[in-house]
């Protein structure tokens, strides 16, 4: 038998959506909110547990600023050529998911708090990048939809988002972040604007499920 409340479980891992629309922009998040979430997101596994992430909290409005800046930079056209594809394609869901960046992309200073998950790289692992990579992002980004999870459960909500990257060196000097700590994205975090979330459209299972082989 579970020890947990498999409904509750259930309901929280498919509802915990990308968040952009309904970010509340003009509620405080209070530092203590973000402190817990990140506790639990500490308990994510780690490789070789070496805990090598690390967590940037960003609610200085300057700073907010200058990082929503390098997300429009390092963005370009992308947004635009992908919303205008989607909606020539008549892909309604693709539309819509476009719409909502373009939204955020405006607004993201506004979001009260930007956290920047990191991760150390590895020394020996550098000039191996079939496995860097992996190792890397699979040290950190399980780290990440743990927070995102807590977060949701918490009745705030955040999406991961990497445009800024393009800038990583810019971004990186604006943080002082040190040249063996690699970003791994940025999350906007806030309130949401209600919390009746509901599982996204996905493809049938069977259509991407392979067991025992391609």
């Amino acid at each position: 038998m579970s020890v947990f409340d498999l409904s509750v479980t259930d309901a929280l891992l498919s509802t915990t959506r990308s968040v952009r629309k309904r970010l509340d922009l003009e509620r405080a998040v209070p530092e203590g909110i973000i402190r817990e979430c990140l506790e639990l997101a500490l308990q994510a596994p780690t490789g070789s547990n070496r805990q090598g992430w690390r967590w940037i909290v960003v609610t200085d409005a300057d700073k907010r600023h200058a990082l929503a800046e390098l997300y429009r930079k390092g963005t370009g056209s992308y947004l635009d050529d992908g919303y205008e594809e989607a909606k020539a394609a008549g892909a309604a869901q693709d539309v819509r998911v476009y719409d909502s960046a373009r939204y955020l992309y405006d607004r993201l200073e506004e979001v009260p708090v930007h956290v920047i998950p990191c991760i150390q790289m590895r020394a020996e692992l550098v000039g191996k990048p079939e496995i860097l990579w992996p190792s890397m992002m699979g040290s950190i980004l399980p780290s990440v939809w743990s927070f995102q999870l807590a977060l949701r459960a918490r009745g705030l909500g955040s999406t991961f988002t990497t445009l800024h990257l393009n800038c990583s060196d810019e971004a990186a000097a604006l943080l002082g972040i040190p040249d063996n700590v690699k970003q791994a994205g940025l999350l906007p975090v806030a309130y949401t604007l209600g919390t009746d979330f509901k599982p996204a459209k996905r493809r049938p299972l069977d259509d991407i499920l392979h067991w025992n082989g391609w």
